[in-house]
């Protein structure tokens, strides 16, 4: 299977760095206000989805303009928010890898609901991940190569009731056949031993989140 990477760039708390995370093969969407925030830095959207309702008519004009192609639904009648209006999106045009970016801010409620949607690609056998400039979140339910990405810490975090035969190699503080409950927080702020480690479990699925104060 071909690989394909798609980037997702929302409404957010949003910073220029994102746009390093581009290459040239990367489809990119823009999600309401993350599609206005790429046409302002001169990036222009494979595709902007969303209801637009943070952004003005001429903003707007001004994503319509330069998108390939453009998506709108109701900001009323709608099931999906527009961060999983684009997630989708991604998994119909068979993204086999989906970054999503300004998923994260202010509205937990928001941020919780974007890091579930994560599921729906570890379903499919699609690799996600959220960042932002203080977090690189996965989630995985086997195995994960962690790669140094300037971060301080590596936590895991359970996302089902308990996660069963962790095995950490390449970390300051290893683990052999652990199990982690939730609420619990013996997997929080490891760090990485080498430039990357290896992370094995036998059940449940697991938040990876690499983080920096």
């Amino acid at each position: 299977m071909t690989e394909k990477r798609v980037l997702i760039f929302a409404g957010g708390n949003m910073s220029p760095v994102y746009l390093e995370e581009i290459r040239q093969d990367d489809l990119i969407i823009g999600a309401d206000r993350g599609a206005l925030f790429l046409v302002e830095h001169g990036i222009h959207p494979h595709i902007s989805v969303g209801d637009f309702d943070s952004i003005t008519q001429n903003e707007l004009d001004k994503v319509k303009s330069v998108s390939g192609e453009i998506i709108t639904c109701d900001p009323v009648n709608k099931d999906l928010t527009d961060t999983e209006l684009a997630y989708v999106i991604a998994m119909d045009h068979q993204a086999t890898e989906i970054v999503m970016m300004g998923v994260t801010g202010t509205r937990l409620d928001h941020t919780l609901a974007n890091i579930q949607i994560m599921l729906r690609g570890l379903q499919h056998q699609i690799q996600s991940a959220i960042y932002d400039t203080h977090n690189y979140i996965t989630l995985t339910g086997s195995d994960s190569i962690i790669q140094e990405r300037g971060f301080t810490y590596v936590s895991l975090v359970p996302l089902t009731p308990e996660v069963t035969g962790i095995c950490l190699t390449g970390f300051k503080y290893p683990l052999e056949n652990a199990t982690l409950r939730m609420g619990q927080s013996l997997g929080i702020s490891n760090q990485l031993a080498e430039q990357e480690g290896t992370i094995r479990i036998e059940s449940g699925l697991l938040l990876i989140i690499q983080s920096r104060d």
